[in-house]
């Protein structure tokens, strides 16, 4: 039996085609459906994220916005800012401002790939600077975060310890 529409006729298959093709469109990978495989949760997380990167990379505090206050990082590796940090402020003071002290240009993130999966997110990306004494600073990271609410509780961060210790011994903070 065909199905008979509000005004009376039947739907022709020109007048249903649209209606397929948007819905297909809809389905496809990347429109956070649950075909693509993520929970809405996992969608949200990636979303906050990626928005919280864009907003660095233009030059914002991806810090203020991203982080609960009560974060827990780690860095691992060895060197003197390995470790785990309680708090948001004990990462930025202990952990952040050693480096960014002595960058005379803010760090500039470029993504290269964002993971979701279930409360956690993996971001690989570079991060490029201008030391205080004028070299560039590259760096290599890996973060993993674990969020609870829209902000990250706990971070595992992986980078070249070396080259950021680097820029910390042979350069002077800048002068506030």
């Amino acid at each position: 039996m065909s199905s008979i529409t509000a005004s009376g006729r039947r739907p022709t298959r020109t007048a249903t085609l649209p209606v397929l093709m948007l819905l297909g469109a809809m389905l496809l990978p990347g429109h956070g459906s649950a075909s693509d495989g993520r929970t809405p949760l996992e969608t949200r997380n990636e979303t906050i994220v990626r928005e919280a990167f864009d907003k660095w990379r233009s030059g914002g505090n991806v810090f203020a916005d991203l982080l609960s206050p009560d974060l827990v990082w780690t860095i691992h590796g060895s060197g003197p800012v390995a470790g785990t940090y309680r708090g948001l402020k004990d990462f930025v003071e202990r952990a952040s401002v050693p480096l960014v002290s002595r960058l005379a240009t803010p760090l500039t993130p470029t993504v290269h790939h964002i993971w979701s999966g279930g409360d956690r997110i993996v971001i690989r990306f570079d991060a490029t600077a201008t030391t205080t004494s004028g070299a560039p600073y590259s760096n290599q990271f890996v973060w993993i975060f674990r969020m609870n609410d829209g902000a990250v509780v706990e971070a595992e961060a992986f980078l070249d310890l070396a080259a950021y210790q680097r820029v910390v011994d042979n350069n002077e903070p800048r002068r506030p």
